[in-house]
């Protein structure tokens, strides 16, 4: 098993790596919150069948009252309809500020979930259990918590770190290769923006990578981030890099596509356009090109930039009249690029 440690400003937690976690999870959460009487379960009706009989039992062999709200799967949930039955939940279930939620399942119960345990009483205990790769490298770490509303994804939040992170890599085993490729986009994001070695490492290897150690080399660059710009206002920006379109992307599909191929599309366009532009070579324009190719990715869409725009207008990293995009320059290195409308558009454009 690996640890990394993440020493937050707010909250020091720490994230572990590898195999059992979901069976002994009770006990490391009554450590971590050895006043709690109650653990809530929050989760989806695709890992409710897998994994959350086994969470349970494992909470309450560690003396704590197991309950457990299921939402529907998808991004659809993850919206103020669902925020308001997961806080009503846990009133009805009688949490108190020294009880537990524990997020069970991928991105979207992770933020759902995190954003209600951020926001209920003001705020108590919680522990992400990401079953997703995707998940586990991404969303699970470092504080960011939130909901949907009509007009973009996560517009409605709060930054608030977790008290542990449980990554159990045996629920890996019931991802379908879809969704397991689709993280991948993730994965190599990381690449892409700190570590050309690591970026080779998995360009060599494809689906074949070390999956804890793989695992555990994102968290660390995630880490990094997060710890020197906590909340979002200076470099932790990079790690937005294919987001901003990549977000475009998902909405205008009606969600069809995954969080992961999005930013797989945003990303490629995000390249092709730096290439164009000038901010990065051809050569490494198609370089990550290639590798989300050889993961499976999907690298083109049909959508137009004049129907992408008006998303990427609402983006939550829009400043006044600027959009931070973020601009690849070689491999392992991205710059923050401030944007107004017309360049936005003409960057955009050139990827596309």
């Amino acid at each position: 098993m690996k640890e990394v440690e993440v020493k937050a400003s707010t909250k020091s937690y720490t994230v572990y790596i590898g195999g059992g976690l979901l069976a002994r999870a009770g006990e490391r959460i009554r450590a971590i919150a050895p006043k709690a009487e109650k653990a809530a379960i929050i989760t989806d009706d695709n890992v409710d069948v897998l994994y959350a009989e086994s969470l349970m039992a494992s909470l309450e062999k560690a003396g704590l009252t197991a309950v457990k709200f299921v939402l529907p799967h998808g991004e659809e949930s993850k919206n103020g309809l669902g925020y308001l039955a997961i806080v009503s939940f846990l009133a009805e279930s009688g949490l108190s500020r020294s009880d537990a939620l524990v997020a069970l399942g991928g991105g979207m119960v992770g933020d759902i979930a995190a954003f209600s345990a951020a926001t209920y009483l003001r705020g108590i205990n919680y522990i992400q259990m990401p079953t997703s790769l995707l998940a586990m490298v991404d969303s699970s770490v470092g504080g960011k918590t939130a909901i949907d509303l009509p007009a973009g994804k996560n517009l409605a939040g709060v930054f608030c770190q977790p008290d542990a992170v449980l990554c159990d890599m045996s629920t890996l085993e019931s991802l379908p290769e879809n969704v397991f490729r689709q993280g991948c986009a993730e994965v190599l994001k990381y690449g892409i923006l700190d570590d050309a070695k690591f970026f080779d490492y998995l360009s060599e290897k494809g689906l074949g990578f070390d999956r804890e150690y793989v695992i555990a080399r994102c968290i660390e660059i995630k880490r990094n981030y997060v710890l020197a710009d906590e909340f979002d206002t200076g470099i932790r920006r990079k790690l937005n890099l294919g987001h901003t379109f990549g977000h475009a992307v998902e909405k205008l599909s009606g969600y069809t596509l995954s969080h992961g191929e999005s930013v797989a599309i945003g990303t490629a366009v995000a390249a092709r356009a730096a290439a164009k532009m000038g901010y990065c070579s051809e050569m490494c324009a198609g370089k990550i090109e290639t590798a989300l190719k050889a993961f499976g990715l999907p690298t083109e869409t049909n959508i137009k930039i004049d129907e992408a725009m008006p998303i990427m207008l609402s983006d939550k990293k829009r400043a006044g009249s600027l959009v931070n995009i973020i601009v690849p320059e070689t491999i392992g290195s991205c710059a923050i690029v401030p944007m107004g409308v017309e360049q936005m558009k003409e960057f955009f454009s050139k990827g596309l």
